[in-house]
Parts: structure tokens; C-alpha cells; sequence
């Protein structure tokens, strides 16, 4: 294929010598001349490993060229990659002038060109990005998106010191795109790499590389405060990870990776607060780990502005216990947004086929005397006979049966769904995720 790509800086300078160590012919386009004498001598404008020999490569093979002159790069290609920087600015967003200014740029060259234009961004780039830049296009080339030209995300995933492995050996490729014609032509583009391809709507591309790279954040600043917290109890904090980290069932999985209600149970709870008791007499300061009961409470508090948004007040729980297939009601967030809405006087019913109040005992029995004393008269054991005497459902664990007659259900009755049991109905009129 014939590709420009818009800013030779860290990913534009790999892409290109990727993509013509694949056999693509390149067009490099950037502002500073000094980046293009550099790339049109065959010599990368960056330091990374490899990255040298691959321009030096595609320059010799005659597949690279670069200039400063952006109209000419759009006229001589299919497909544009812009790979221009989003730095932050002082309260925390993305500078996306470069971006829009490349949009521009696009966008005149387009109205003299007759051919189908693909742009796909590579840049790192909030959701609405790629509407955005759209427009742009359009209000600058007369031309009609969709049918003359298609702006795509396409986040890249390279790390500096590794990026052509990275480059030729990603986990997957993400496209954004809501054209099928834009779609197809940028996939061909990583048909030949051993990975997947994912097609997502553009505002969930664009966020993707936010949650990645947040995600890896989150994983370094959580071994450190464990780390920290070893360190002053005289504890190997590699050890420690090490095992953590060896575990690929749950630790290192897509297991808890769900986006959903609040966490429960008797063992996460009590062990956040363990771990936090632990950290302040070693006066050791762990500011994520000592706030994930408040992100916790958080996500109970979004449940109940759900409720209350809805204005309905005969309410059913479906699912008692924090999870499904068990009768543990121990810190059970849905007992607090049970408790929360009796206390303002709503309706309230709750089935569960796994609690069985006559069967409850100990420390189980204890905390759900403490906080809904009189849970025997919510308690409804027919599941038809709590639906039909409620006006709104919640759905509050996964289990089978809810999933078998939602569907009947969400007709005529209003759902809240704390879990997402049925990715199928989320459109639903009547239907509410929490977090989706």
C-alpha cells in the first residue's frame, strides 16, 4: 500500500520502517526539515534499537521518502497515519492542536483528489476524537465522510527500547471505525501479523489505550506500596510479587477485569482494611491501596442514584449474597443498598434460591441481623411472585435463572443490572447498566 504518515517522532519514525520492512511504500511527513534530511538520508530521527537499520533499509530499497509537504504525501497515497503528539496540558487534557492542525492539513489536500482517503490516528487521543476530526475533514476537503474519505482510530501499543518487537508482535490490533469500506482497508494493513484484529466503535478504540496504559500505572504503583510496605516489615517485596504474579487464574486474568457493582464478601473487605491497618502503624503512606474502600462505597453510592433516578419505589433485589452460587451475605454491598433504601421508605423484596434464612448461622447470621433485622419479611421465595408485585429489578448477581427470563421481564418492568447478566438487552429501553 502507499502510506503517509503525519509526525516522524517515536511512533511515526517505527511505523515507518515497520511498515516498509513489510513492503509498503512510505511518505514520512513532518514540520521540522531537520527530521526529514535525517529520514531522506536514510538515518532515524530517534533513538531505538533497530530503527536505524530498518530506514536505512527502506531507503535503500527505495519504499521511504520524506517531506514537509503534506499535500503532496495525501495525493500520493491511500492511506494516511497520523502519529503527531497529544502532550498534556496544565489542567490534565490532551493538547489536540497538532492533531487538528494535521486534520486541516488533510483535509485542503483532499479536494483535489477524487480516490477514496483512509486516516487512521494512532495517537493517543480522548474519546470524540475521531468525530472531531471528522468534521474536520469534511469542512476542509467539501468531500463526505464515509464515502470520499474515513477517519479511524487505531491506537499503537509500543513500548521505547522494544517497539519494533512490539510493532511485530502485538497482543492485537485495535480499528475503530464505523465504515465497513475504512475498516477493511486499514486491517489489510496488519494482515500478515500473528495477532488478532478487534473492531470496536471509534469512542471505545479511543479509550482503550487510556485504560491500557492506566492499567500499567495502576500495576507499578501497586507493587511499589506493597513494596514499600515490605521493605519496613524487613519482607523480600520480589518474592512477594513473584508469587503474585505466578498466579494466572485470578492475579494476571480477565477474572476481575469486569467492569460492575461494588466488591464484597468476607474476605476483600476485612483484607483492604488489614493491609491498610498494617501500612499506618509501619507509618508507611499507600495512597492507592488506602482508597479502594472509597472507590468501593463509590460504586454503591452510583447504584443507589440509579435507583433514585427512577422514581420508583416498589423495588426487587434478585440475588442477595455478593456473588452467585453462594449464601455468603458478609459485607454484601447489596445489603447496603438494601438497608439504605428501606430506610427511605421504599418497597423493598428480595429473592435468592442460595439464602436460605432458616439455614443462616454464625458470623453470616450476625451481620445480617445487625443491619436488616427484619429481613424475613422482604424475603419472597417464588421468583414469578417478585417480579410481578415490583416495579423495578434489580439484578443483582449472575445467576442462571435471572438470565433465562430477562428477557420476558425487561418488557413491561424496569432493570437495573448490577452485573451486565445479558450483553444483548443493554439497548433495551427499559434497561440500566451501572457502569455501561
Amino acid at each position: 500500500m502507499n502510506i503517509s504518515v503525519f509526525g516522524l517522532g517515536y511512533v511515526g519514525a517505527v511505523s515507518c520502517g515497520c511498515f516498509a520492512k513489510m513492503g509498503h511504500q512510505l511518505i514520512g511527513v513532518d514540520v521540522n526539515a531537520l527530521k526529514v534530511e535525517l529520514m531522506n538520508k536514510g538515518l532515524s530521527p530517534i533513538t531505538e534499537p533497530g530503527l536505524d537499520e530498518l530506514i536505512a533499509q527502506a531507503k535503500t530499497a527505495g519504499l521511504l521518502f520524506a517531506t514537509t509537504d503534506s499535500s503532496a504525501a495525501i495525493a500520493n497515497t491511500d492511506i494516511s497515519l497520523v502519529c503527531v503528539g497529544t502532550p498534556s496540558q496544565a489542567n490534565g487534557s490532551a493538547d489536540l492542536s497538532y492533531i487538528y492542525k494535521v486534520m486541516e492539513e488533510i483535509g485542503q489536500a483532499l479536494r483535489d483528489k477524487s480516490s477514496f482517503h483512509n486516516i487512521l490516528i494512532r495517537s493517543t487521543v480522548p474519546p470524540g476524537t475521531i468525530k472531531t476530526c471528522t468534521d474536520i475533514v469534511a469542512r476542509h476537503s467539501g468531500k463526505n465522510a464515509g464515502e470520499d474519505f474515513a477517519v479511524v482510530s487505531n491506537p499503537e501499543f509500543l513500548r521505547e527500547g522494544t517497539a519494533i518487537k512490539d510493532f511485530f508482535d502485538p497482543p492485537y490490533t485495535v480499528i475503530g471505525s464505523d465504515s465497513d469500506r475504512a475498516y477493511e482497508l486499514a486491517a489489510q494493513l496488519y494482515e500478515t501479523l500473528e495477532a488478532p484484529i478487534f473492531r470496536v466503535k471509534p469512542e471505545e478504540s479511543e479509550l482503550i489505550k487510556y485504560a491500557n496504559n492506566n492499567f500499567h500505572a495502576l500495576k507499578i504503583t501497586f507493587a511499589n506500596e506493597i513494596g514499600n510496605i515490605c521493605k519496613a516489615l524487613n519482607v523480600d517485596s520480589h518474592v512477594v510479587m513473584n508469587l503474585v504474579a505466578q498466579d494466572t487464574k485470578l492475579n494476571l486474568s480477565p477474572y476481575y477485569l469486569k467492569p460492575g457493582f461494588a466488591f464484597g464478601g468476607s474476605c476483600l473487605p476485612k483484607d483492604v482494611r488489614g493491609l491498610n491497618y498494617v501500612a499506618k502503624s509501619l507509618d508507611v503512606d499507600i495512597p492507592v491501596l488506602s482508597n479502594l474502600m472509597r472507590s468501593n462505597d463509590y460504586q454503591i453510592k452510583r447504584a443507589l442514584d440509579l435507583i433514585f433516578e427512577t422514581g420508583i419505589r416498589k423495588v426487587a433485589f434478585l440475588g442477595f449474597a455478593f456473588k452467585a452460587n453462594t449464601d455468603d451475605l458478609r459485607e454484601s454491598p447489596i445489603v447496603t443498598l438494601i438497608e439504605t433504601l428501606i430506610g427511605k421508605g421504599y418497597e423493598v423484596k428480595v429473592y435468592d434460591s442460595n439464602v436460605y434464612l432458616s439455614k443462616l448461622m454464625g458470623k453470616n447470621k450476625d451481620f445480617l441481623s445487625q443491619h436488616i433485622p427484619h429481613i424475613d419479611s422482604l424475603f419472597v421465595s417464588d421468583l414469578d411472585t417478585i417480579v410481578q408485585e415490583s416495579d423495578l429489578l434489580i439484578i443483582g448477581n449472575g445467576s442462571a435463572e435471572f438470565k433465562t427470563h430477562l428477557p420476558h421481564w425487561i418488557k413491561d418492568k424496569k432493570v437495573i443490572d448490577l452485573v451486565r447478566i445479558s450483553k444483548e438487552l443493554v439497548d433495551h429501553d427499559n434497561y440500566v447498566g451501572i457502569c455501561w
